[in-house]
């Protein structure tokens, strides 16, 4: 961002693994209309209900549409896949992402970037579930995005023409 001369626009805070201290953290940026969030996997279901919340505009990345359930599988001890912090995954955490689903959303504040080879997602889920919004579908890849790089000019102009 900082090579694109967008350094001061953007911030990307460590989220710690409950639902509602992440939200807190996320909205200690001050987030307006004009915000642009990005959100991946669950930062996905963080940056909808966000979006909806604040009346600003998100990008989802092979996001998670119903973590409260998807992730049920995996109560127990976990560590954090960007420190490499144990933390413990209890049915708080489940209750907390069922409190952030949002019933329904604004279709026009979002683009969607989904692959069809997600093998921790169904892309299909996520396609249904923002019927309406703006959608790239991009066959193959994986739960990380390969074509990120490839995405990147479109995630940039979806984010600037919210901040004219």
């Amino acid at each position: 961002m900082r090579e694109q001369g967008l350094g001061r626009d953007y911030a990307c805070p460590d989220l710690p693994p409950l639902a509602t201290d992440a939200i807190r953290e996320i909205e200690k940026l001050n987030l307006n209309r004009k915000t642009c969030l990005v959100g991946s996997s669950l930062g996905g279901t963080y940056a909808t209900y966000l979006a909806e919340k604040h009346g600003c505009r998100a990008v989802l990345i092979n996001p998670a549409i119903d973590p409260h359930i998807g992730l049920r599988a995996y109560l127990g001890t976990q560590k954090n896949l960007h420190t490499g912090e144990p933390y413990e995954l209890t049915e708080a955490h489940l209750r907390q992402w069922k409190d952030l689903q949002v019933p329904r959303i604004t279709p026009g504040r979002y683009l969607l970037i989904v692959e069809t080879g997600d093998e921790v997602l169904d892309y299909r889920r996520a396609v249904e579930r923002y019927a309406g919004a703006e959608q790239v579908v991009i066959e193959g890849g994986d739960h990380g995005l390969q074509s990120f790089p490839r995405q990147l000019p479109r995630i940039l102009e979806f984010c600037r023409a919210n901040s004219l």
